[in-house]
C-alpha cells in the first residue's frame, strides 16, 4: 500500500528526489536544478500512485508512457528511475552529464531503460506524446481495449507550451479527442532570461480550453489536489491539462523562483543551505534514507503484479487462432508479416510518364494490404502525396482507421510520427512537399538520433514541378536532409524504383526514412534495355553501360535521370564511352562494400553529378577534377519542362557541358 499523501514518509521521499537532482547538478557543475526541485511532488505520485510501469520489464507494452518533455529537468526522471528499481544505478547519476555516463544532460531514448524518447528541443515530445495517445488508441480500437487501454503522462514547462509545435499538436490532440493523454504543466513563471511576463502574457487554460482540453489548477504542493486532479484526468475523454503553480528551487533560500535557478548549480553554499531547510545534513552527498528507498522501491515492484494480470489476458487471446493480437505479434521488433513483399505492382514502359509520387501511391496501397499496422496519412496534401490508403477509414475522435488527417501542421506530423513510431508494431509515415520538410528538421533530426523508424513522403521534388514557383521548388533541401547522420534519403527515377524505395524504407527499423518523389510524369525504363531496378536496393548501380573504354560516368539521382540517359546516347554517338549510374540513396550506397562501389564509380573517368539542387556534398563522388551540373540558385515560376530546359537539364545541354569539360582535361 502507499502512504497517504500527507504521511512525513511521502515527504521525505519528495525532498530526497529533490535533493539527488540538486546533488548530481552540483557535483557535475552543470545542470538544471530548479525544475526537478519543484517537481518532485508531482513525478512521486506519478510513479507511487498512477503509472503502470514495471522497472523489470520496461518495454512491458502495456505499460503506461511518462515523458519528461522539459528534458533540461534530466535529473528528475534519473531520480526516478533509480528510486523505482530501473537499472540505473547511483553511481551513473554521480556522473551525470560525464562523458560515457547513460545519465545524458538531455534524456535520451535506449541509453537507459524507462526514457520513453529523446527530449531535448523543447516542445518536441509534447508533441511526440500526441503520436503516442494515438498509437494507444490504435491499439486499443485494432487489437484488444483492454491490453492498450494505457495513457501517456507528459510533464511540460513554459518552454513547451511557448514552442508552436506544442500548438499544432495540442489543436490536433484536443481534435481528435485523446482522452488518454495527461499532460502536467509545470506553471513556475521563469525561464533563462528572466520571468515569463517578458515574453508570455497568454492565458494557457484558456488556449486549451478552445482546443476542447479538460483543463484543471493545482497548487503544485498540494499532493491531494493534484492526485484527485490526475484522477478527474483519467475519467475524461479529452485529453487533460493540469496546470500546477510551482515554485523553481522551492527550498532554496535565495534562489527560489529565480532565473538563477533555472540552469545553473545552486552553488555550494545555497544547496547547503537548502538541505538544512529540508532537515537534512548539510555535508551529505546523495544521501538516500533507507526507508525512502526501500518505499520507492516496493512502489515500482507493484508493477509486476500489474503486468501479471496484463499477461494472463495476453497469453488467453494469442492462443486464439483469429484473435486481432496474432497481427501484432508479426509486427514486433525487426520483424515482418511473411510475404508482405510479395506481388507488389511491376510497371512497364507502356505504364509511363508516371509521377513517382503516383507510383508511390500504388505500391503504398499494395504494401497496406499485407501490413495491418501500416498508417499514416499528409499535412492536408493527401491528393497530392498520394498517401491515402484507399478503402480505408480515417482516423477520428470516434474511429482509429489508418488514415491520418494531420491539418497544415508538418511540425507537429513530424512529431507525431515519432510519437507513432514509438509504439511497438506500427509503420507510420507522412507526407508533404519536399520544400516543407523545412518544417520537420527538429523531430526528422530526433528520430534519426532515435533510431526510429517513421517513413517521409516528400513530394514535388524539383524544379519540376512548375508553376509554383521558387518559394515551392526545392534546392538545398536534399542536402540538408543527407546531412542528418542516420536519416536514409531515396530519390526514385522512376516507378520501379520506386517500388523497391518503399520496400527499403519498410524494412529499415533502426532510422528514418526519406522518400523523395516527383510531381511530373517520368518515362517507366525499359528494363530489358537497363538494369534491373532491384539493384537500386544497394543504393547506386550502373543503369546503363558504356560502349567500348569507359570515358565519362553521368551520376544521377529521381528525375535527372532521364535527361542523362539521353545525353549518353549524344556522348556515345559521338564516340564517348558513356556509363549512366542512378544514386537514388547516397547512405545505402556509401554502406556497401568497397568491391560493389568501385565496380559502379571505377578509376580514371570523368565523373559527372547531375541533379536539379545544390551541388552541395556531390563533390564526394565526383572528385575534385569532376563536374557538378546542379543549381546555385533559386528556381523560377514556368512550366516543368521549360524550366529544366532553361536551367540546363536537357540531355543535349548535359552532353555539351560534358564535352567541353573534357575538353578542359585534355
Amino acid at each position: 500500500m502507499t502512504p497517504q499523501t500527507d504521511s512525513t514518509l511521502v515527504r521525505e521521499a519528495i525532498d530526497t528526489i529533490r535533493l539527488l537532482a540538486a546533488d548530481a547538478v552540483e557535483q557535475a557543475k552543470s545542470g538544471h536544478p530548479g525544475t526537478p526541485m519543484e517537481a518532485a511532488p508531482i513525478a512521486y505520485l506519478l510513479y507511487a500512485r498512477h503509472l503502470r510501469y514495471n522497472p523489470k520489464n520496461p518495454d512491458w507494452a502495456g505499460r503506461d508512457r511518462f515523458i519528461l518533455s522539459c528534458g533540461h529537468a534530466s535529473m528528475l526522471l534519473y531520480s526516478m528511475l533509480h528510486l523505482t528499481g530501473y537499472a540505473l544505478s547511483l553511481e551513473e547519476i554521480r556522473n551525470f552529464r560525464q562523458l560515457e555516463s547513460p545519465a545524458a544532460g538531455h534524456p535520451e531514448y535506449g541509453d537507459i531503460p524507462g526514457v520513453e524518447t529523446t527530449t531535448g528541443p523543447l516542445g518536441q515530445e509534447f508533441a511526440v506524446g500526441v503520436g503516442m495517445a494515438m498509437g494507444g488508441r490504435f491499439l486499443a480500437e485494432r487489437i484488444d481495449p483492454d491490453l492498450f487501454d494505457y495513457h501517456i503522462y507528459s510533464l511540460c514547462s513554459d518552454g513547451d507550451l511557448m514552442e508552436g509545435v506544442a500548438a499544432e499538436a495540442a489543436s490536433l490532440a484536443g481534435h481528435l479527442k485523446l482522452g488518454n493523454l495527461i499532460s502536467i504543466y509545470l506553471d513556475n513563471r521563469i525561464t533563462i532570461e528572466g520571468e515569463t511576463s517578458l515574453a508570455f502574457s497568454e492565458d494557457v487554460g484558456t488556449r486549451f480550453r478552445g482546443y476542447d482540453w479538460h483543463v484543471e489548477r493545482v497548487e503544485g504542493e498540494n499532493l491531494r489536489e493534484i492526485d484527485e486532479a490526475i484522477e478527474r484526468a483519467k475519467r475524461d475523454p479529452r485529453p487533460s491539462l493540469i496546470i500546477a503553480r510551482t515554485h523553481i528551487a522551492i527550498g532554496a533560500p535565495t534562489k527560489v523562483d529565480t532565473a538563477e535557478a533555472h540552469g545553473a548549480p545552486l552553488g555550494a553554499e545555497e544547496l547547503r543551505q537548502t538541505k538544512v531547510a529540508y532537515g537534512r545534513d548539510p555535508e551529505a552527498m546523495f544521501h538516500i534514507p533507507e526507508t525512502v528507498r526501500e518505499h520507492l522501491l516496493e512502489c515500482g515492484e507493484r508493477g509486476g503484479d500489474l503486468e501479471d494480470a496484463w499477461r494472463q489476458r495476453f497469453e488467453r487471446l494469442a492462443g486464439r487462432p483469429d484473435s486481432a493480437l496474432t497481427t501484432y505479434l508479426q509486427a514486433q521488433g525487426e520483424h515482418l508479416p511473411d510475404g508482405w513483399n510479395k506481388d507488389l505492382p511491376v510497371f512497364a514502359t507502356e505504364d509511363g510518364p508516371l509521377p513517382t509520387r503516383k507510383a508511390s501511391g500504388i505500391v503504398l496501397n499494395a504494401l497496406a494490404a499485407r501490413l495491418p499496422l501500416l498508417l499514416g496519412g499528409s499535412a492536408d496534401l493527401g491528393p497530392s502525396n498520394n498517401t491515402t490508403l484507399k478503402g480505408e477509414q480515417s482516423f477520428t475522435a470516434y474511429g482509429c482507421g489508418r488514415n491520418i488527417h494531420f491539418g497544415v501542421r508538418e511540425h507537429a506530423m513530424g512529431a507525431v510520427l515519432n510519437g507513432l513510431a514509438h509504439t511497438s508494431g506500427l509503420i507510420p509515415y507522412g507526407g508533404t512537399f519536399l520544400i516543407f520538410s523545412d518544417y520537420m528538421r527538429p523531430p526528422m533530426r530526433l528520430a534519426a538520433l532515435m533510431g526510429v523508424a517513421p517513413i517521409y513522403v516528400f513530394t514535388h521534388d524539383s524544379i519540376g514541378l512548375g508553376e509554383d514557383g521558387p518559394t515551392h521548388q526545392p534546392i538545398e533541401q536534399l542536402a540538408g536532409l543527407r546531412a542528418i547522420p542516420n536519416l536514409t534519403v531515396i530519390r526514385p527515377c522512376d516507378a520501379n524504383e520506386t517500388s523497391v524505395a518503399w520496400q527499403m524504407a519498410i524494412s529499415r527499423r533502426s532510422g528514418p526514412t526519406a522518400l523523395i518523389l516527383s510531381r511530373q510524369g517520368l518515362p517507366v525504363l525499359d528494363r530489358n534495355k537497363y538494369a534491373d531496378a532491384t539493384h537500386s536496393e544497394r543504393g547506386g548501380y550502373v543503369l546503363a553501360a558504356e560502349n567500348g573504354d569507359l570515358e565519362v560516368i553521368l551520376i544521377a539521382t529521381g528525375s535527372e535521370v532521364h535527361p542523362a540517359l539521353a545525353a549518353r546516347e549524344v556522348l556515345q554517338g559521338d564516340g564517348i564511352g558513356t556509363r549512366v549510374v542512378s544514386l537514388p540513396s547516397w547512405e545505402i550506397f556509401d554502406a556497401q562494400d568497397s568491391s560493389w562501389k568501385h565496380s559502379v564509380l571505377p578509376g580514371a573517368a570523368l565523373r559527372v553529378a547531375v541533379e536539379a539542387a545544390s551541388p552541395f556534398g556531390w563533390e564526394r563522388y565526383v572528385g575534385l577534377d569532376g563536374l557538378i551540373i546542379g543549381l546555385d540558385r533559386f528556381g523560377a515560376s514556368a512550366r516543368g519542362d521549360l524550366l529544366m530546359e532553361h536551367f540546363g537539364f536537357t540531355g543535349a545541354q548535359l552532353a555539351k557541358k560534358v564535352e567541353i569539360a573534357l575538353s578542359d582535361r585534355s
